[in-house]
């Protein structure tokens, strides 16, 4: 009997590796299974994530949102595979960031630069609401169409900052706090009713950059001169025919009609095809070859693992997790270089130098490092960049921010409202130098205010050695000034403008490989969750998805006030530092 049994349970391992090896090569073919004359199709008027973090509740909730990493390589694979014909995306109402704007823009260009056709339908570009943002990047697109209801509402750029000094005075909450220097203005949120004169000519002159690529970018694209584009920007919006009139789009259509028009231009038995299904087909442009490691560095810098939080819908950038990532990849004697994806507005001074040590550390060991900046890049997320062998930022990225702020919140006012009182007793006078409930004394605010001083030299000093200028002339562009990447590449701050492509050149080069060679980026460290298996079956049950789903929109609904409750510091965050102002809002 045990015998039989013995030979049962070997027959159904025998029966389960044939069915496992059948079911490979079933993917194996299907994988390749991209029709002939094929468009691809993609939904551009969405959130577009930098990455998804390897948290369980992200990896649910968001793993069907696309990233910018995933639009860039298929795109960039669909661009020279011959199978391929043409490119269709709807736009309208996106979420993306400038820098993801003009990195998705440069994809799309490439794409057309391969001799394939690409076009863009939107509803309306901004519903009584701005479309600047989409607008450029649907410029990126051979044609343009607009819906016969639709609105041309780009009307040029606006920045605001709201002043919640006013707020905390009737919370019972007094700021104390201070920077280095006029220009690091995270704080002024707190201490001020408006902007200062640093403030506004710092938020000025970023806006204005950023217009200035954006006016260039849709002039090139609508083949028009950069004059003519402002002036129509002036004059805007512009609604369904004047925005045909003005050279604004190619004409008025619905979907259905410019899809049929693409079909035409590509020639009978073309076959449209998502971007995501197409990736899932072909295959992405830097899954083999060479060894990259690609290290996420998303999120407010803070010590320990980094970790999403739910509430708030954001990522926090923890030192242990990037350093660990920087040790294994040196380890790994597969990868030729190291790609350091930055997304951060800063945090944690402490974290900060954690991160720049061990990439220091996996460039003495012989593996070089080339930084990518997405959005942003500022402050302490600058911070870890200055040991790169180079830096590559897009013209939008928001950068440098060199500078330090900090101090505390005076709460005994707000608890004397709510009938709580508080006692104390210490062993030495400065023992209540960071409790809210007692006032900085003369000395404790000299004490703190010379490690701000310690902060700034050390972070001035790092910067100027990271990029072989005199520190003089270092610190006359620091001050905690905050500037796009267009701008920090002429100030030196930056070496390359560009986006993923651009960095993984440069990787290339510094890693001695050919020109043209293939690569593989491999995240490090190797994203898990639990549910990770699950997910690549195709997700949970459908109780479970709307289980999460109820969750994410109950968080969604309490976001707002949950962001605001960690920058005045009553929920945990990333300790701000050194940290970009967080207040601002460009109105895309």
């Amino acid at each position: 009997m045990k015998k039989r049994s013995l030979v049962l349970i070997l027959l159904a391992v025998l029966l389960l590796v044939v069915v496992g090896a059948a079911i490979l090569i079933a993917i194996s073919f299907s994988k390749g299974k991209v029709p002939e004359k094929t468009i691809i199709e993609v939904d551009l008027e969405t959130q577009v994530l930098e990455y998804v973090p390897p948290d369980p509740f992200a990896q649910l909730s968001l793993k069907d949102t696309p990233t910018v990493r995933g639009l860039v390589e298929t795109l960039t694979k669909a661009a020279s595979d011959d199978n391929v014909a043409g490119l269709i995306a709807r736009v309208g109402q996106g979420g993306m960031g400038f820098a993801q704007l003009q990195e998705v823009r440069d994809a799309i260009i490439a794409f057309r630069e391969a001799g394939k056709p690409a076009y863009a339908f939107s509803e309306t570009f901004g519903e009584v609401n701005t479309g600047n943002a989409s607008y450029y990047l649907a410029t990126a697109f051979d044609k343009i169409y607009l819906q016969q209801s639709g609105d041309v509402n780009v009307t040029g750029l606006m920045a605001e900052a709201p002043f919640v000094r006013g707020m905390l005075g009737k919370m019972g909450l007094e700021p104390r706090m201070d920077h280095r220097h006029e220009y690091k203005n995270a704080k002024n949120m707190f201490t001020e009713t408006e902007f200062t004169e640093a403030h506004k000519e710092a938020t000025g002159s970023l806006i204005t950059s950023i217009y200035d690529g954006m006016i260039s970018g849709m002039a090139e694209g609508r083949g028009m001169g950069e004059d003519k584009l402002r002036a129509l920007v002036a004059s805007g919006p512009h609604y369904g025919q004047e925005a045909v009139d003005n050279d604004l789009v190619d004409g008025l259509a619905y979907r259905d009609e410019v899809y049929d028009e693409i079909k035409e231009a590509v020639g009978e038995g073309a076959e449209l095809l998502y971007l995501g299904a197409y990736a899932k087909r072909a295959g992405r442009a830097w899954g083999e070859g060479d060894d990259i490691a690609l290290i996420y560095g998303v999120g407010g810098i803070a010590r320990g693992k980094s970790e999403f939080n739910a509430l708030t819908g954001g990522a926090t950038m923890g030192s242990d997790t990037v350093a660990a990532a920087f040790r294994a990849a040196v380890r790994d004697d597969d990868v030729k270089a190291i790609l350091f994806r930055i997304d951060c507005n800063g945090g944690s001074y402490v974290a900060s130098d954690t991160v720049l040590r061990e990439a220091q550390r996996a460039q003495e060991a012989g593996k070089p490092v080339i930084v990518s900046m997405g959005n942003v890049a500022a402050s302490g997320g600058y911070f870890v960049a200055l040991s790169a062998d180079k830096i590559v930022a897009q013209p939008g990225t928001i950068t440098a921010s060199i500078g330090v702020l900090g101090g505390k919140f005076l709460t005994n006012e707000m608890w004397d409202k709510v009938g709580i009182s508080w006692d104390n007793v210490k062993t030495s006078d400065n023992s209540s130098m960071w409790t809210g409930t007692h006032d900085y004394s003369p000395e404790q605010w000299e004490r703190y205010s010379a490690w701000l001083d310690r902060v700034y030299e050390d972070f001035t000093s790092k910067v100027a050695e990271g990029r072989g200028m005199e520190l003089e002339q270092l610190r006359e562009i620091a001050k905690g000034r905050v500037w796009t990447g267009a701008q920090a590449k002429e100030l030196g701050l930056v070496d390359e403008l560009g986006g993923f492509k651009v960095a993984l050149d440069l990787a290339r080069e510094a890693a001695g490989l050919d020109a043209d060679a293939d690569v593989h980026l491999r995240t490090f460290p190797k994203q898990k969750s639990p549910f990770e298996e699950l997910m690549s079956q195709g997700g949970p049950q459908n109780s479970e998805k709307i289980a999460v789903m109820a969750v994410a929109q109950v968080f969604e609904t309490l976001r707002p006030v949950a962001i605001m409750a960690e920058r005045l510091g009553l929920i945990e965050g990333a300790p701000q530092t050194l940290a970009l102002p967080p207040e601002m809002v460009i109105r895309p």
